[in-house]
Order: C-alpha cells, then sequence, then structure tokens
C-alpha cells in the first residue's frame, strides 16, 4: 500500500477567479468540470500529479440539504458556514481497502470507499473512489483518501494531453502544505504513525513565528506548525483552528507570498 499527496481543496466563492489570479504570477489553472450528482464544480492547477482544486457551488441550499458521509469534504465546508480557504487534503492510494483496515484497526472512526464522478469539460467522465477517517478526539480533521480508476502514469498522459499538467510559466513545481496546531509534538507523532511516514528534525520558522516539523510524502510534505508568539500561526489558529493554512510551491523565474479568498500562498525561489 503506498501514499502519495494527491491534492488540497481551496474552497472559493467563484472558482474561476483563481483562474485569472493564478494567471498573473505565472501559474497554470483550467476549469475542472461540475461533480455528478451533487451541485460543486471545480477549477485544477497541476503540479505533475500533485494538484490544487478550487471548489465552488452552483446551489448552496441543495448542497445542504443533501446527505453527506460522515468526516466528509462538504461537512467540513459547511461546519465551517462555507467560509473561503482551504479546507482539508487528500491522499492517493493504490490500495483503499488495506487503508480502511489499517485505519479501523488502529480505531478510527472509517467511512467508504465511496465511489464519486466528475463530468469533464470535453464531456468524458472521470472516476475514484475516497475514504473518509476521522478521530473525535481531536480538532484537527484528518485527510482523506482518494483512489483513481486509473493508474499515476495513465492519469499523467491523460492529463497531459489535455493540457491540464504543463510547465507553468513560472516554472513552479508543487513543495508542501502548513498546517497550524497546538500541539507539534503529539500531533507530528499520532500522523507518523497513522501514514507511516518519517519526520525531520523541528525547526524554528522565524516569518511564521512558529516551531515545525516536516512529514516527508511523495508529491508533496506535510508541515505542521506551533506558535511560538503572535504570528502567522497564531492569527490561523484564532480565525480557523487546527487546519491547513498554508500552500508552498517552488519556481525557477519567481519569489512571491500572497493571499486570496482566505487562502496563503508562498512561492519560493530555487536555484535555476
Amino acid at each position: 500500500m503506498h501514499f502519495a499527496f494527491d491534492h488540497i481543496v481551496h474552497f472559493i466563492e467563484n472558482p474561476e477567479e483563481a483562474i485569472r489570479t493564478l494567471k498573473s504570477k505565472g501559474i497554470h489553472a483550467v476549469e475542472g468540470g461540475a461533480h455528478k450528482n451533487r451541485p460543486t464544480y471545480n477549477v485544477l492547477s497541476h503540479f505533475d500529479l500533485s494538484y490544487i482544486e478550487y471548489l465552488g457551488t452552483s446551489d448552496r441550499q441543495a448542497l445542504e440539504e443533501m446527505e453527506h458521509p460522515q468526516h466528509s469534504m462538504i461537512q467540513t465546508i459547511m461546519k465551517k458556514g462555507f467560509q473561503e480557504g482551504f479546507v482539508r487534503f487528500i491522499i492517493r492510494t493504490d490500495n483503499i481497502e488495506a487503508a480502511a483496515q489499517r485505519f479501523s484497526d488502529k480505531g478510527l472512526t472509517v467511512n467508504g470507499p465511496v465511489y464519486l464522478s466528475r463530468e469533464q469539460p470535453d464531456g468524458s467522465l472521470l472516476e475514484w473512489q475516497l475514504l473518509f477517517i476521522g478521530d473525535e478526539k481531536d480538532e484537527l480533521e484528518l485527510p482523506y483518501f482518494i483512489q483513481w480508476n486509473e493508474s499515476d502514469e495513465e492519469r499523467k498522459k491523460a492529463l497531459t494531453e489535455r493540457e491540464m499538467i504543463v510547465s507553468h510559466p513560472a516554472e513552479a513545481s508543487f513543495s508542501h502544505i502548513n498546517i497550524a496546531v497546538n500541539d507539534l509534538e503529539r500531533t507530528v507523532d499520532k500522523w507518523s504513525d497513522l501514514l507511516g511516514l518519517e519526520t525531520e528534525e523541528p525547526y524554528v520558522d522565524e516569518e511564521l513565528q512558529a516551531t515545525c516539523q516536516k512529514l516527508l510524502l511523495s508529491g508533496g510534505d506535510i508541515v505542521f506548525c506551533s506558535p511560538l508568539g503572535a504570528g502567522v500561526v497564531s492569527e490561523a489558529l484564532e480565525q480557523q483552528g487546527e487546519a491547513p493554512f498554508q500552500v508552498n510551491l517552488s519556481s525557477k523565474e519567481i519569489a512571491d507570498l500572497f493571499e486570496f479568498s482566505g487562502g496563503r500562498y508562498q512561492i519560493k525561489r530555487n536555484a535555476k
């Protein structure tokens, strides 16, 4: 059973705005399509197979009236009052049934796998399975898990042919996400055990005014941060509780730090 970073969801009132905003930063994003049997649609920005999903709803009232699996993305969005910003992130697996058994054995609430699909702009149907897991004792929501109906190689080929995976003008690549937490050591110990991931040593991030520690995950690392004092992380905890607060990219062309629609993005220039 293999785990890899798949994508992070940024809930946004008008996903089309993400295309214009990211274009101004040299980042390519395209319309993803509408979800089948659910009033949601998205815009996607791919960095190889890792991507950012800008999710919006076409009928909020209808979405609220539908039933949703426990610990699902939509439940999180509704619980936050449809507040714009990062919601959850998703881990890809090649054996979702084995993942379900792993988390059940560790005493977590497990829902799924659930079959879902989305009609793409060209009319083709994209299909996948989702697994939702939860721990009622923690404020920080766990990621959920996806298994696509195609292999990584098949998906990359198809996404490249549809010009969803392209070379960004800024030559950007996905680096990691930051998650604000209150208890760094306990959170890192728990998540590294659940996911079977290696960790790096804790370090102080002066810009974030936080102590941070990285979990190494193929496709995009997970960096947990606990505040040292007033700053970005303490503000994130105050405003949204324990949750992702920053997406980090690397670029050969630009360095930038910007916010839009409740999300904070940092692009760091790397050596050419």
